[in-house]
């Protein structure tokens, strides 16, 4: 497990839309919503490349900054070949690294913009991730007209994107430090349970950030997962004890904290947008936490495999942030 400490990277400032459920939900504030799910277009797809487009130029414009001012945009989405991305930054002439860790993109975005900022010369960075639940239901499972039911352990795919600000001047929050993850694949092949695939790679990438750092739980106000959903939080804890001898007990799952129970959305929320929403819309709103390791949470399945029956493989990556 590679982990590594990062010297004067700071997250400057950010700027999120949410969705038509998302803007009623738990979050605290928002900066832009969507009142509906097509957002102008003509598709779910073009609706969610909007939205990328629309957080990285609005965040520019807050920070009265033009797009020669950026060295770098470090982004991705889950859609095949992560089409958003490439869509929305057609028309921003800023230099692309398309990544890709499904719903754990966006720490993996803090992670390659950091070690950018570190050791290249690089100055400024912005960072994007968005996801849509119509066309990731359409892409991974049945679109909605289809009318399938769903397990209860299914989670809510978050309508949002997120676009983030790094630069080595101080910001809001530091980026301490940060651990890679490594591919973790326990045998389970149901695609309706995502806190199941993914909930063995995060206790393993917190047990390795722990060791590497040479820290322990108290280090940390918050521990912060990204969408492993009420369900897959519970497996999550109950691995770290029975195999790590870890105790959890300054936990919160982001795809537990994002929606209402009156919302139905069966075991919570999931998506690469939902850890960073409800992380500056919510955690980062209080100011009980000064010390947050966010671990993000990806199932790196597709179509194709999941019809051959395979298991599905999933990634965690961790990064430890410190609010100023």
């Amino acid at each position: 497990m590679a982990s590594v400490k990062f010297n004067n990277i700071y997250i400057k400032d950010w700027l999120t839309i949410a969705g038509p459920l998302e803007k009623d939900s738990r979050l605290k504030k928002i900066d832009l919503h969507m009142d509906d799910y097509y957002f102008g277009e003509k598709s779910f797809e073009q609706a969610e490349a909007k939205m990328q487009s629309v957080v990285i130029n609005n965040l520019l414009a807050k920070n009265k900054l033009a797009t020669k001012d950026i060295d770098i945009l470090v982004g991705g989405d889950l859609l095949d070949q992560i089409s958003a991305t490439s869509f929305a930054s057609t028309n921003i002439p800023i230099s692309l690294l398309g990544i890709y860790s499904a719903c754990a993109t966006f720490p993996e975005s803090l992670i390659v913009s950091s070690m950018f900022l570190q050791d290249k010369g690089i100055k400024k960075a912005l960072g994007v991730t968005s996801s849509h639940n119509l066309s990731a239901e359409r892409q991974f499972r049945y679109p909605i007209e289809y009318g399938s039911p769903k397990p209860h352990t299914s989670t809510f795919t978050t309508t949002a994107a997120i676009s983030t600000l790094l630069a080595k001047e101080s910001g809001k929050v530091k980026i301490d430090s940060a651990t890679i993850g490594k591919v973790t694949e326990m045998g389970v092949t149901d695609a309706n349970n995502m806190g199941a695939v993914m909930a063995p790679a995060a206790a393993r990438t917190l047990y390795e950030h722990l060791k590497d750092l040479k820290r322990d739980l108290n280090y940390y106000d918050l521990i912060l997962t990204g969408d492993l959903g009420c369900i897959g939080s519970e497996i999550f804890k109950e691995f770290c004890f029975r195999n790590y001898d870890l105790r959890l007990k300054k936990h919160l799952d982001a795809g537990c904290e994002l929606y209402l129970k009156s919302q139905e959305v069966y075991a919570g929320g999931s998506g690469p947008a939902c850890l960073p929403l409800v992380l500056f819309n919510k955690i980062l709103t209080s100011t009980k936490y000064k010390k947050i390791l966010i671990i993000g949470t990806g199932a790196l399945h597709s179509k194709t495999f999941v019809n051959q029956k395979c298991p599905i493989p999933a990634i965690a990556h961790a990064v430890s942030l410190e609010v100023l």
